[in-house]
Parts: structure tokens; sequence; C-alpha cells
């Protein structure tokens, strides 16, 4: 009966609008972290003055994926108070590691909340709990658009791992952990490609030279990743690792639980006093 029961709490169904909304949310945030990579030695890289359009361009584009997912799948108000409610609770974790280490607890929220939820909907509660965690804690700056994306990617691929009704237990904490671990370095890795091209001063062999071959820029940024980062890519892996493993299996329940009772998929229907 527990089963049956786990089975019933399906995530958000992924209709056509919304995964060409999520498609061209992501070709955008693709174009923006990577056209650097190919500008000429005169283009005058400022990622602080495209950060303002891409962020213009993210707000109405993240709205347009959760109208896309009321129309695909039917989801009411039930659905947008429990998006409120995680991205609140994300937000208020973040600020819990202060980045120390890369130590941030909400990553683990992220990848589970992703899983139970779907694709979609974990694209939109990362950017989501992304914004409001730079409103809590006064880090807003050209920096926040390309954290909302990242983080959106980083949920939005913990929906789409295998055996969303069939995998559970230990297998499926150990596939979330899994991909905790590799998406907390490669989440590391594509905020790294921001800040690389913007900072002056670096050491030859590990910075950004503008018009230089493809390749060759990008064995300086895996250099650079190396030099500056690694250390809290790994303390961010770790302990999503660990928390996942320890704190996994209940909040999967919860959120499972949850997902099951508030039935974003029921159909809302009217009828006479009687019937």
């Amino acid at each position: 009966m527990t089963g049956t029961r786990e089975r019933r709490a399906r995530a958000v169904r992924l209709g056509p609008r919304a995964v060409a909304a999520l498609v061209l949310i992501s070709a955008i945030g693709v174009a923006a972290f990577g056209w650097p990579l190919l500008a000429g030695p005169d283009s005058g890289l400022a990622h602080a003055q495209d950060a303002p359009w891409l962020f213009a361009a993210l707000l109405p584009l993240l709205v347009g994926v959760v109208v896309a997912m009321i129309a695909d799948a039917g989801l009411d108000a039930k659905a947008v108070a429990m998006l409120g409610v995680l991205a609140a609770v994300g937000a208020a974790l973040r600020p819990l590691g202060a980045g120390t280490a890369g130590l941030e607890p909400m990553f683990f929220l992220m990848v589970l909340s992703g899983r139970v939820l779907g694709p979609g909907f974990g694209f939109v509660l990362g950017s989501v709990t992304m914004f409001a965690s730079a409103l809590l804690t006064g880090g807003v700056g050209p920096w926040m658009p390309f954290q909302m994306l990242a983080m959106g990617w980083f949920a939005m691929g913990a929906g789409l791992l295998p055996g969303p009704d069939r995998l559970r237990g230990r297998a499926e904490l150990l596939m979330l952990a899994g991909y905790g671990a590799v998406a907390s370095f490669a989440y590391g890795t594509v905020m790294n490609l921001y800040g690389w091209t913007i900072v002056p001063g670096l050491g030859s062999g590990i910075s950004f030279w503008p018009g230089d071959p493809l390749g060759d820029n990008l064995v300086r940024f895996l250099a650079y990743c190396a030099a500056t980062s690694l250390g809290w890519d790994l303390g961010r892996a770790v302990l999503t690792v660990v928390l996942t493993l320890t704190a996994g299996t209940a909040l999967l329940k919860a959120l499972r639980r949850a997902t099951r009772r508030a039935a974003f998929e029921a159909q809302v229907t009217f009828g006479a006093p009687g019937e």
C-alpha cells in the first residue's frame, strides 16, 4: 500500500509549451555565459553591462515557464504556494553556511525538490530561490542573473534523472548524492566562466585572453578553476552528499506526501448541491 501511494506522488508534468520555454531560456543562458569566449579582442567585454539585459529577459521567461506549466498540467494556487515555501526555505538555508568553504546547504534542498517535483518546477524553484536569497543577504549584483540560471539548471537536472516513479530507497539516494556531487562542481565551473572573463591581473597561465583560440582559452580556464575554486566546489559537493544520504529519505517522503496531497494535476469540477 505504501508503494502504491508513493507512485501517485508524480512530478509536475512538463508539456510542450513548458519544454519550449525551458529550451529558450537555456539557450539564452548558454549564450550569456559563453559569448566572451567567442568575442574579439576589441569587443569591450563587460558582463556587468550585459547582466541587466539578461535579468530583464530572465524574469518574463521564468513567468512564461510557470504559465506554460499551468496551461499544460493544470496547476493551481497550491503549486505556487509550494514554490513559495520551498524558495523561502532555500533562501533561509543559504546564509547558514555563509559561503564558507563552499558549504551551502540549499543545494541539498534543490536536488531533492527537483527530483520530486520535476525539471520545469525545479528550474523555476532554483532561479526564484537564488533571487530571494540575493535579496535576503544583500547579494544583489551583476552576478545574480547568472546565479539564477546556474541554480535553475542545477535543480532542473535533478528532475531529469531516471526512474522518478520506480526508483526508491538506497539506490535513489545514492543516485541523488552522486548527482549532487557532480552538479556542485558543475555549478562552480559555470559560475567561474562568468567571473573569469572579468577579473583582470591573473597569472598569464590562467588569464582570459579575448580573441585567443577557443581551445587555448579553455585550457587556461581549467587551470583557473583548479587554482581558485576547486576547494570551494569540493566543500559544496561533500556537504550535499552528506545531507542527501543522512536526511534525504525523510525529506523525500515529506515532499512526496505534500505533492500527493496537493494533487496538482487534479481537475477541479463543480456540480449542483447533492450531486
